[in-house]
């Protein structure tokens, strides 16, 4: 991965924090490799930048952005909430889906822990992933129920409307 540094956003002004960075570019060629010989791997989230500095890069999002490299059909984030609020921290409903335009309009509201998770969430499915997931992983079998989409215990996102479509052949990740 190949990152720029990322700032924060302080009342409008974006503020150094440091030696964190946002993924620009991925070679997904040595995860690739690991997969085809039926390894899983584990992708620590660091990448170098051109300044040839190493980056923190969030994780949420360095998977997102490794979805997209590898055309993965599906990015599935698991955490430890029940998936993203209605109206956090007023109730505790959870909206099942929504459309990358939906989700967009949220962002700007959503909590610091979950905006992440659901930030990564956007950039897949709007990379070209067909669909992604943020499953309570404290549920027995959430991935399993998250997958094949029986009473998934979390929230996915779709591209569009009408998206909602097996992934049938397609590659996960």
């Amino acid at each position: 991965m190949t990152a720029v540094r990322r700032p924060a956003w302080v009342d409008g002004r974006a503020v150094d924090i440091g030696l964190v960075g946002d993924v620009v570019d991925v070679n997904p060629r040595a995860v690739r490799t690991l997969l085809e010989q039926g390894h899983i791997p584990v992708v620590s989230p660091v990448a170098r930048g051109e300044d040839a500095q190493v980056y923190n890069v969030n994780a949420d999002l360095a998977a997102s952005a490794l979805a997209v490299a590898l055309d993965a059909a599906r990015l599935v984030v698991l955490t430890d909430v029940a998936g993203l609020y209605a109206d956090w921290p007023h109730g505790t409903e959870v909206i099942e889906r929504l459309t990358a335009d939906e989700l967009a309009a949220l962002l700007p509201g959503l909590a610091a822990g979950m905006l992440p998770k659901m930030e990564g969430c956007l950039r897949a499915v709007r990379g070209g992933v067909h669909r992604a997931h943020v499953l309570d992983g404290r549920v027995p079998h959430a991935l399993l129920r998250g997958v094949l989409g029986r009473n998934s215990p979390g929230t996915m996102v779709l591209p569009e409307r009408g998206s909602d479509i097996p992934c049938a052949g397609a590659s996960s990740a």
